[in-house]
């Protein structure tokens, strides 16, 4: 008799779903491509007491640099520390060898920090979330 397989629906997934999931399709990748360059980038800003107060978060494969979170403190903004993480990230994925970014943002977040760090538009979601709009952007590194 066939095992009937489930799903399940996991409310906070730790890494062990996280991880299978992610083995899974890189393994699937590997197969489709050859290779699977995945590596995980993450940049964090601390106060001289060790405390996070932003940091960028990506990934670099197959020659782009996908930045996945950017977040400054809100008594940081304006400082000039945003502008140094991404330099800082992007500078590291040039040393991978990334020939471009990509990245996305929403309407009410900072569509306007990243086309003055030279990122463009290249696709956006209208009411994502409700009202709003979701932006995609990339650049050339």
């Amino acid at each position: 008799m066939e095992d009937r397989y489930e799903i399940v629906l996991e409310e906070n997934p730790e890494e062990e779903a996280w991880g299978a999931i992610g083995r899974g399709l890189s393994d699937f990748n590997r197969q489709a491509l050859g290779y699977n360059d995945f590596e995980r980038l993450c940049f964090s800003l601390r106060s001289p007491d060790g405390e996070i107060a932003g940091g960028v978060l990506g990934e670099t494969y197959w020659e782009w640099f996908h930045i996945d979170l950017l977040w400054v403190d809100e008594r940081l903004r304006g400082s000039g520390y945003g502008s140094q993480l991404m330099e800082t990230a992007e500078n590291e994925a040039r040393k991978r060898g990334m020939k471009a970014a990509w990245l996305d943002t929403f309407s009410f977040q900072a569509r306007a920090f990243y086309e003055r760090s030279g990122y463009e538009l290249f696709g956006e979601l209208d009411n994502y979330p409700q009202g709003h709009r979701r932006f995609f952007m990339r650049k050339r590194l």
